[in-house]
């Protein structure tokens, strides 16, 4: 009677909320990362990203106008203005303000402090000052006012134009969102080219050992990445130095450096002198390719198996050879398991770092990616959080919108097969 029509059963209810909990872990740090990014700073210094849009009441200094603006009023010499204008901030309401940084809350709007000879300082609560003095300011440099005050909320574009446009080497991540597309683009859809064959073969054509490489693909789902990283970079080493001795003749210190250039080497463009890095965007895209080919594979085949044979043998049936099945029946039918497999690998080779470092190294920071570059960021930044928030959420917008807009397959291509 505890499942009669109209009422839940406690699991599902669990269910949901254990869904709700983990979408909430999951939206916190992002939106706050997303919010974090337009905010300065002093902002991010002095309160959680939770109180942007609420008034703030936080301590700063601003300094008055320099002596430059100063006018002659009546025998003085007097400079005006706005507090808040001078800094460029919003308007806010001064609580308390002061001289000095060990006593801010010394004066109340409307007092006056006397400067010395540097003369008499009022301040309004809306940030209005004046400072008069009966000699003739000098310096470069205005007063210092430290003061507490409640500010409405405020966000700025000024770290996305430092890290995508007018920051330093360090700071631009432009140049690196260009390279990540790349690296990101070529290394997902080369494997999906490949296990598309592959997969078909394994499931709708009959050889010897087919079941022997089923079996040996599914082992290599379980193989750490990292234990491949240095024999595979061997091997790009390996092949570059055959490269050349094929195309040429290789120094004798320098097996990676052309001595002499042969007709075929010449055709690519070769000189003697030059250098082939075995680091570079073919061994990275290949080596993505390696990595990301045995679960591509074991994703495909396992969703063309599900597919009706009845379909395939009336093709067969009909004269269509298998290039024709597959390419008109089956990859049409498939697209659910090739998106899925494409959102894995997509989101996989953009957040990557390690295979990046291994085989994409370079220091005139040409092909750097963002993963590399916010590790830059890390080293150079690390006390800029604004510099640091907005160019992880830079990041990270990329693969939100692919997941977002492609997530119904998501779960479409990793439940076929599952059942009959």
């Amino acid at each position: 009677m505890d499942n009669i029509v109209g009422k839940k059963p406690a699991l599902i209810w669990a269910t949901h909320l254990s869904v709700a909990v983990l979408v909430f872990l999951w939206l916190f740090p992002t939106v706050g990362l997303f919010v974090s990014s337009f905010r300065t700073g002093d902002q991010i210094a002095s309160s959680g990203w939770w109180k942007a849009l609420f008034p703030q009441e936080q301590n700063t200094m601003i300094r008055t106008a320099s002596s430059d603006t100063q006018k002659q009023i009546d025998g003085n010499y007097v400079i005006e203005g706005n507090l808040f204008a001078e800094e460029g901030d919003a308007q806010g309401e001064i609580s308390v303000w002061g001289t000095s940084s060990r006593d801010i809350g010394v004066y109340t709007p409307g007092d006056t402090a006397d400067l010395g000879e540097d003369g008499m300082l009022t301040v309004e609560a809306n940030g209005d000052y004046r400072l008069v003095n009966d000699t003739e300011f000098t310096g470069t440099r205005g007063e210092r006012v430290f003061l507490t005050a409640k500010t409405p909320p405020s966000f700025t574009l000024d770290n996305y134009r430092t890290v995508l446009f007018s920051g330093k080497a360090t700071d631009k991540m432009g140049k690196a969102f260009i390279n990540t597309f790349t690296v990101t683009i070529p290394a997902t859809v080369i494997p999906i080219l490949i296990a598309a064959f592959a997969a078909y073969a394994l499931a709708w054509m009959d050889f010897k050992g087919r079941a022997f490489l089923i079996a040996v693909i599914v082992g290599l789902l379980v193989v750490p990445l990292q234990l491949a990283l240095i024999p595979l970079l061997s091997f790009h080493g390996t092949v570059v130095e055959w490269f050349i001795a094929l195309v040429g003749t290789p120094m004798e210190d320098n097996a990676r450096r052309f001595a002499e250039v042969g007709w075929l080497g010449q055709l690519f463009g070769f000189a003697p002198g030059d250098t082939i890095n075995s680091k570079g965007y073919l061994g990275v895209w290949a080596a993505h390719t390696g990595f990301g080919l045995p679960l591509a594979i074991y994703l495909l085949r396992n969703y063309m198996v599900g597919l009706p044979k009845d379909i395939i043998e009336n093709a067969r049936v009909d004269g269509a050879t298998d290039f024709q099945i597959f390419t008109k029946i089956i990859l049409p039918l498939s697209f659910p398991a090739l998106a899925s497999f494409a959102i894995f690998q997509f989101l996989w080779t953009w957040n990557d770092l390690l295979v990046a470092l291994v085989f994409l190294i370079d220091s005139s920071g040409e092909t750097t990616v963002m993963t590399r570059q916010i590790v830059e960021l890390l080293g150079t930044r690390g006390g800029n959080w604004e510099i640091l928030a907005t160019a992880a959420f830079v990041s990270i917008a990329v693969p939100l919108t692919v997941f977002f807009f492609m997530q119904k397959y998501l779960v479409r291509g990793l439940l076929a097969g599952s059942v009959k």
